[in-house]
């Protein structure tokens, strides 16, 4: 749907509602909305995903500035809070200016009678502001508006490390470009965008990746349509760079979507890879299948769930890219709706998934072929726990060494376990195994 300015702040808040009440994805709200002008489109994504980013903080804060709380009906009205809250304390949006437009919100809400109550509780902020903030800065949920559960869960294994992990996490995270070295090399791309007035700098650990000082569209980006560059987090690009594909390999991308690590392994090795990439959404491989024709690549892309596909695949694959489905803890900065989605609960559950696709995939690998296992997460029962099982089961599974560089990032003894905002990267997990040859 397409919404005129006026209604920015009352759609911010229903987003909100649908986030944090019923557990939508922000991508998915993100996308079905549209405004008239970019300048609007822009100002919604802030302020959705930036109130997602601190919703712990702010909801903290309303229910000190609220004297009764709201009814459950009125969702709506403590998101629109929690929207005029994150302006005050976090937007360069004028004082006056974000309570006047967020009061003016209820209208759109279709409830007017709560202009007063808003009108006083963000008032209010602003004359309690310096104590109210002292308060919440004594616990690290409200501090880091982090779930209680998740710091729980990071303390025992980053001792010393904590408050620099969840400060990290609600950065901004730079736009990251993969250059596409088969069709240019990276000096020549920076020389594009500084033609366009684009500044970026060469990754210092990612041969491929260049950071960009300030985000742009990536219609704005020189070459995109020809499939010169791309976007991607450094981070995720050191799965094409630790593989180091061969030509004429036959090689399977598992959980594949959107396609990035896919397309950087056939870029790597110049579009000369029998490469299936699997993943169990029909929408998602369709997104697959736009970013290689865009790219100018080719693979086999396969609607099917990997379990499945792991059951009736034989032993083929020279290496398999296994980019698990995990709680997405090290790209929070990223996708801030995390904190109000992921719940403990679901650590199990996908730690279970985990350990059965690898089982799976196991045998698909060829002796002395190489399976690369990787989750954008920072939790260690994901991680490194995860390979500890694995290689007590799996005699003929062998770890390979990382070079020096990458070793040096790591904050686990097993694998590359890198923490979000390292080197300017995201929080990624990988450990690359090898396939022994069993003696007879």
């Amino acid at each position: 749907m397409i919404f005129e300015s006026s209604h920015i702040r009352s759609q911010a808040a229903k987003s909100l509602v649908e986030i944090a009440f019923h557990g939508r994805s922000a991508t998915d709200l993100l996308a079905s909305i549209e405004f008239d002008n970019s300048a609007d489109v822009s100002l919604f994504k802030s302020l959705v995903l930036n109130s997602c980013r601190y919703y712990i903080r702010l909801e903290a804060m309303a229910n000190q500035l609220l004297q009764k709380p709201l009814r459950n009906k009125d969702s709506d009205i403590l998101c629109l809070i929690i929207v005029g809250l994150y302006q005050l304390q976090y937007s360069r949006i004028p004082d006056h200016a974000a309570i006047a437009e967020t009061v003016e919100a209820c209208e759109q809400l279709k409830k007017p009678w709560v202009k007063k109550l808003l009108n006083a509780v963000l008032r209010n902020y602003l004359r309690q502001k310096e104590a109210i903030n002292q308060a919440l800065d004594k616990n690290w949920d409200t501090k880091f508006a982090m779930p209680d559960w998740l710091i729980n869960k990071i303390k025992p294994s980053y001792k010393g490390q904590v408050d620099q992990i969840l400060a990290n996490s609600n950065q901004q995270a730079p736009l990251t470009l993969r250059v596409n070295l088969s069709k240019t090399s990276r000096e020549d791309y920076l020389s594009l965008l500084s033609q366009s007035a684009i500044d970026g700098k060469a990754h210092e650990l990612v041969e491929s990746a260049i950071v960009l000082a300030e985000p742009v569209k990536v219609t704005a980006l020189p070459k995109f349509a020809e499939g010169w560059v791309s976007v991607q987090d450094a981070a995720a690009q050191l799965a094409a760079w630790i593989l180091k594909p061969k030509a004429g390999m036959k090689l399977l991308d598992g959980c594949a979507a959107p396609g990035g690590k896919t397309a950087h392994l056939l870029e790597y090795s110049n579009n000369q890879l029998d490469l299936s990439a699997v993943d169990i959404d029909d929408g998602r491989c369709q997104r697959i299948e736009e970013n290689l024709e865009r790219l100018e690549l080719d693979a086999k892309v396969i609607c099917h769930d990997l379990l499945e596909y792991l059951q009736e695949a034989p032993q083929q694959f020279d290496q398999i890219l296994l980019d698990v489905p995990c709680s997405a803890t090290g790209v929070i900065r990223r996708h801030p709706d995390i904190k109000l989605l992921r719940r403990e609960s679901d650590i199990n559950e996908l730690v279970n998934i985990q350990a059965m696709i690898l089982q799976q995939a196991w045998p698909a690998l060829k002796p002395g072929g190489q399976l690369l296992y990787a989750t954008c997460s920072i939790l260690p029962q994901e991680n490194i726990h995860q390979i500890e099982r694995f290689l007590a089961q799996e005699t003929s599974a062998k770890l390979v060494a990382f070079t020096e560089s990458l070793q040096r990032l790591s904050s686990s003894k097993i694998g590359l376990q890198i923490l979000p905002g390292q080197s300017q990267m995201d929080g990624f997990y990988y450990c690359l195994l090898e396939k022994q040859a069993l003696e007879n």
